[in-house]
């Protein structure tokens, strides 16, 4: 593989102007056609001659016709002249160039028939989107998780895209599938209880530019360039869904708790320190455990408490 090869600029002529010419070639053949039959007509040997010509002047100018080549803005040529790497055409407009020319793209050799599909093919210099499937991998603590990937590519040097790879899409894919698996191994899909690592789910953006850096690496011999690369799939896979779910919920409501807990405490605390300050009733440490246990029981308890009121004495 010739990595080496680069982009070179080629300056066509104008088209318009061969087009002039070429027109003018076919009248003038035609006419020495035309007119040297009518002179061999006539017995002038001058006039075989002159049709010759003119034959010769209309098959030139129907090869010509060949070398007119109509690009679109975002839309490159790549020529090759009897094999060799001839030039690329990238400025839009009505351009003609060498008649023997065969613009390329990259492709398959899966034969004749595909490789005549590819003749006179347009390399597409615009911005192209890649909704990789998603794939299963495992993060950095051995999860199984499902993830998929959409990334913005175009192409920066189209001679390096037709000649150092095969197929630079199917590149482009199979390279992305790769990236994905070496960045997938480095984070955990979650953070840890302490919370102080990158995550997969937490640190998406963080992520996603180690992906887009990972895999503008893989794809530079091919002159490609990444323009982003976001994680559009992110899940557990099916196997330890349940379980993670599962997971996720008893965090949570251990979080929970610990906040009604914590705010129990505290209005427990006001409680007793305002019927101190008040002096509204005097209550010895049994009585003030009984009080706490009471209200930490009405303030943490998942249903509504039911009161039972004393008509007796206090004590």
């Amino acid at each position: 593989m010739n990595t080496e090869i680069q982009d070179r600029v080629l300056k066509a002529a104008n088209g318009f102007a061969m087009l002039f010419v070429v027109i003018v070639a076919f009248i003038l053949g035609l006419g020495c056609i035309i007119g040297g039959g009518v002179m061999a007509d006539y017995g002038q040997d001058l006039g075989v001659l002159i049709c010759i010509a003119g034959i010769l002047i209309v098959v030139a100018a129907s090869i010509c016709i060949n070398g007119f080549k109509v690009l679109a803005p975002n839309e490159a040529f790549v020529l090759t002249l009897f094999g060799n790497y001839y030039g690329t055409i990238c400025d839009d407009g009505f351009f003609f160039v060498n008649p023997f020319c065969a613009a390329v793209t990259s492709g398959t050799n899966e034969g004749a028939l595909e490789i005549k599909k590819l003749i006179n093919k347009k390399v597409s210099l615009k911005a192209m989107t890649l909704n990789n499937d998603k794939q299963k991998v495992n993060d950095q603590e051995g999860n199984p998780i499902e993830i998929g990937v959409v990334v913005i590519w175009k192409i920066t040097d189209a001679a390096k895209a037709v000649f150092c790879v095969e197929n630079y899409e199917s590149f482009v894919s199979t390279q992305c599938d790769s990236a994905i698996r070496q960045v997938a191994r480095q984070y955990p899909y979650d953070v840890s209880d302490n919370g102080d690592e990158k995550s997969l789910r937490g640190s998406s953006q963080e992520v996603a530019e180690i992906l887009k850096t990972e895999l503008q690496e893989r794809v530079e011999l091919a002159g490609i360039e990444i323009l982003e690369a976001r994680i559009s799939h992110l899940a557990y896979a099916p196997e330890i869904a349940a379980a993670m779910l599962q997971r996720q919920q008893a965090a949570a409501i251990i979080a929970a708790r610990q906040k009604i807990v914590d705010g129990a405490v505290s209005m427990v605390e006001m409680a007793l320190n305002k019927l101190s300050e008040n002096n509204i009733v005097e209550l010895d440490d049994e009585r003030r455990a009984q009080m706490v246990s009471n209200l930490l029981v009405v303030l943490c308890g998942n249903k509504d408490a039911q009161p039972i009121v004393n008509s007796g004495s206090l004590y």
